[in-house]
C-alpha cells in the first residue's frame, strides 16, 4: 500500500489493530450507488453505515433535480426557442455518434421537440411544405395538441403527405398526394372501420410487422415477430391495390362473398399463419395496468372467411386490426384488453 493510500485509510478507518478492519464492517460499506427500481431518483442502501455518504449524495441529487425542474418550468415557449441551436452533420457516422452522445438530452423535458425539430430541419422546411396539401395547417393542432397525419407520415415514411392511400389521386383538378412505396413500418386506423378514410396497401403491408394504430385521439403500436405477415407483396395484394386504384370511391363490382372463390380460381391466395403471438404498446401510463408502461402480449387468430370457431370481445384494437385482417381474433394474456386510447 502506498503512503498516500495509507494516509487515506488511516483517516477513514483509523489505525485498526493487527487484524485490520472487521470483515463484516468492511462488507457493510462495500456497495455502489444504485437507484431503486420503485423510485428512479432514490438511492438504495443495503446495510447500516454508508448512509453517512449515501444520504448527503441523495440530498444533492434531489437538489439538482429541483434546480433542473425549476429551470424547465421557467423555460417557456419563447425562451426555449431563443436558446436552441442547430448543428449540421455531414455523414451518417457523425450523426450516429452525436445522437448517442446526446442520450441525456433526448431524455430531458424537451427531448421530443428537439427530435422533431431535427427531423424537420433534416428533411428541409420547403420540402415539407411542398408535400403538405394545406400549408396553413400546422403539424401540431394548436387547440387540441394532436399531431397531424402529415406529421405521422413524415416520421413513418419520410414524406409529409396528408393522405394514407396508395399513390396520387385527382379531385376537381387538384392532385391529392398519397403513399408511393411500401413503408418500413405500417399504419392502421380506427377511422377506416368508421369509413372516414381508406389506408392503402403500402401502409397496411409494410416491410416489417410493426404497425402504428390510430384512434380518434391517440396512437399506439401493434407488432409481431411473424415475418410471414410482411412477405413481398403477393399477387393478391397487388390485385387489390390495382383494383382500388381504379375504384377510388370503393364502389366495387365484385361481391365480397365471391372474392375468396375468385382469388382461388386465379391462384392468388396469400398464405399467412393461422395464429401467431402479438404485442401491443401504449405509451400513456394511465392506459396501462397499474400505470406501468409495458408490452401486452397476446395471440392472434386469423380464421378465414368462414364463421370463426373463436369469438373474442369487440374492442377498438380489434376493429382497427380488422381493417387489414377482417376475421382476426385476439386472445390477450391480461385480464383486460389493451387500450387504443
Amino acid at each position: 500500500m502506498s503512503d498516500t493510500y495509507k494516509e487515506v485509510v488511516d483517516l477513514v478507518w483509523g489505525r485498526p489493530g493487527g487484524g485490520g478492519v472487521p470483515a463484516s464492517l468492511f462488507r457493510r460499506w462495500s456497495q455502489g450507488f444504485l437507484y431503486s427500481e420503485a423510485e428512479r431518483s432514490a438511492l438504495e442502501q443495503f446495510e447500516g453505515g454508508p448512509c453517512a455518504v449515501i444520504a448527503p449524495v441523495q440530498v444533492f441529487a434531489l437538489f439538482f433535480l429541483f434546480i433542473a425542474a425549476l429551470a424547465a418550468e421557467e423555460l417557456g415557449f419563447e425562451r426555449f426557442h431563443s436558446i436552441i441551436q442547430k448543428r449540421t452533420l455531414r455523414t451518417d457516422v457523425e450523426l450516429r455518434e452525436v445522437v448517442l452522445s446526446l442520450h441525456d438530452t433526448w431524455k430531458n423535458k424537451f427531448g421530443v421537440l428537439l427530435f422533431l425539430y431535427s427531423v424537420i430541419l433534416t428533411k428541409g422546411i420547403e420540402n415539407i411544405k411542398n408535400e403538405i396539401e394545406d400549408t396553413s395547417e400546422p403539424l401540431i393542432d394548436p387547440v387540441y395538441g394532436h399531431g397531424s397525419q402529415s406529421l405521422i407520415n413524415l416520421l413513418v415514411t419520410g414524406h409529409a403527405v396528408s393522405n394514407v392511400w396508395d399513390g396520387d389521386r385527382e379531385c376537381s383538378g387538384m392532385k391529392l398526394r398519397g403513399i408511393h412505396q411500401q413503408a418500413p413500418v405500417g399504419f392502421l386506423t380506427l377511422m377506416e372501420s368508421l369509413r372516414y378514410c381508406k389506408v392503402g396497401t403500402f401502409l397496411k403491408s409494410p416491410k416489417f410487422p410493426i404497425w402504428i394504430l390510430g384512434s380518434e385521439t391517440h396512437l399506439s403500436v401493434f407488432f409481431t415477430k411473424e415475418m410471414a405477415l410482411v412477405a413481398p407483396e403477393s399477387p393478391s395484394e397487388q390485385a387489390r391495390r390495382v383494383f382500388q386504384t381504379f375504384d377510388p370511391e370503393d364502389n366495387g363490382f365484385i361481391l365480397d362473398t365471391l372474392l375468396e372463390d375468385v382469388m382461388k380460381a386465379l391462384d392468388l391466395d396469400s398464405v399467412i399463419p393461422d395464429s401467431f403471438p402479438v404485442y401491443h404498446y401504449n405509451g400513456l401510463k394511465q392506459s396501462n395496468h397499474n400505470e406501468k408502461v409495458s408490452y401486452v402480449e397476446g395471440t392472434s387468430l386469423v380464421m378465414g372467411f368462414e364463421d370463426p370457431m373463436v369469438r373474442t370481445d369487440d374492442t377498438p384494437v380489434k376493429r382497427c386490426l380488422q381493417t387489414k385482417w377482417p376475421y382476426i381474433e385476439l386472445l390477450w394474456t391480461t385480464e383486460r384488453s389493451p387500450s387504443l386510447n
